[in-house]
């Protein structure tokens, strides 16, 4: 149950070297191989965290039999055929998020792992952060009763100029996916698959989101105030109220160190994460979590359930639908 755990890393930028740093902190976990289109990137990557292996092409990566579980950390609109590369030769796969462009993209890797057997889990690191976890357990404990609002945001000031990736949509460009997808799980985590979606965009020349308000609506009668923006700073905070008192996060809520809870007639009571000064950036517990599950041969987490991952990309193509934002692969 405590075998190392061989990792091989797909692109190199800043989410790649970010997660790599995290990773080998963890006990247990061995990165022994790293690729990207070409290969100069992987060999300097290679070089920075000390990997044996560099690949100029993700098929040498997949092919490699020493590697357990890749993580796929390129722009989203390549996660389709990343991730389904690594699953067709075998290996287990942690696929950054948004998970796909689109439900249908995701179906088909879901598919493609269970028909092989073969383990696959958004990083979705904000659902294995243990104060997430902590605020999991307190909702279905009933300390805030029962759920009527959540709140949440993630915007960047900006601006992107015409040429970069945000403002392409066939790179799934625009706030949605990139930081729209963090309030939307945040909300579904807590409620499931909303009943009802609306929502209204500010959309760039390009077609892509650059503004973007939500309202999900469930038939319990709770609802949840979401946004996103590539031309604002937000607050980044959430909050959950319910019937019997409120949860708030402060800024950073999908990665957070603190929440607070309030109940009528108590004081305020806050948590922490106690791990202040550890050097880490927050990517060790997915990281963790996959290892587990390797180690425990599961096929899915039930941190990150592939159901649930599903049910937010349905949500996020709902919100494309409403706000008439279209990627060229939503017509393929």
């Amino acid at each position: 149950m405590d075998r190392t755990v061989r990792w091989g890393i797909i692109a190199t930028g800043g989410i790649a070297a970010t997660f790599t740093a995290d990773l080998q902190e963890l006990p247990g976990a061995e990165v022994v191989a790293v690729a990207s289109r070409a290969l100069a990137p992987a060999k300097e990557f290679a070089g920075r965290f000390g990997i044996p292996r560099a690949y100029g092409s993700w098929d040498e990566l997949a092919a490699d039999e020493d590697v357990d579980v890749v993580y796929v950390a390129t722009p989203h609109s390549a996660h389709r055929a990343a991730a389904g590369l690594c699953l067709e030769a075998g290996r287990g796969v942690l696929c950054e998020k948004a998970f796909t462009l689109n439900a249908r993209e995701a179906g088909e890797l879901v598919g493609l792992a269970r028909s092989r057997g073969s383990f696959l889990m958004e990083a979705m690191w904000m659902y294995c952060n243990p104060l997430v976890r902590r605020l999991v357990e307190l909702v279905r404990d009933g300390a805030i009763g029962e759920i009527r609002t959540v709140q949440a945001d993630f915007g960047l000031e900006g601006p992107f100029d015409a040429g970069h990736r945000l403002r392409d949509p066939a790179q799934g460009g625009g706030a949605l996916l990139d930081l729209g997808v963090y309030p939307v799980s945040f909300a579904q985590l807590l409620l499931g698959e909303p009943d009802r979606v609306a929502a209204h965009a500010l959309l760039s020349p390009e077609g892509v989101d650059l503004n973007t308000g939500m309202l999900l609506g469930w038939d319990s009668g709770a609802s949840a105030l979401l946004s996103c923006s590539v031309t604002a700073d937000t607050p980044r905070t959430a909050a959950v109220t319910g019937t019997a008192g409120r949860i708030e996060f402060p800024p950073g809520f999908f990665y957070p160190e603190r929440f607070v809870l309030h109940r009528a007639g108590r004081e305020p009571e806050e948590f922490t994460l106690g791990q202040a000064g550890s050097g880490l950036h927050g990517m060790q517990y997915e990281a963790a979590e996959v290892m587990r599950a390797l180690r425990a041969g599961e096929t899915e987490s039930p941190l990150v359930p592939l159901d649930g991952t599903l049910a937010v990309m349905r949500t996020l193509d709902a919100v494309r639908d409403r706000i008439g934002v279209r990627y060229p692969v939503d017509l393929s």
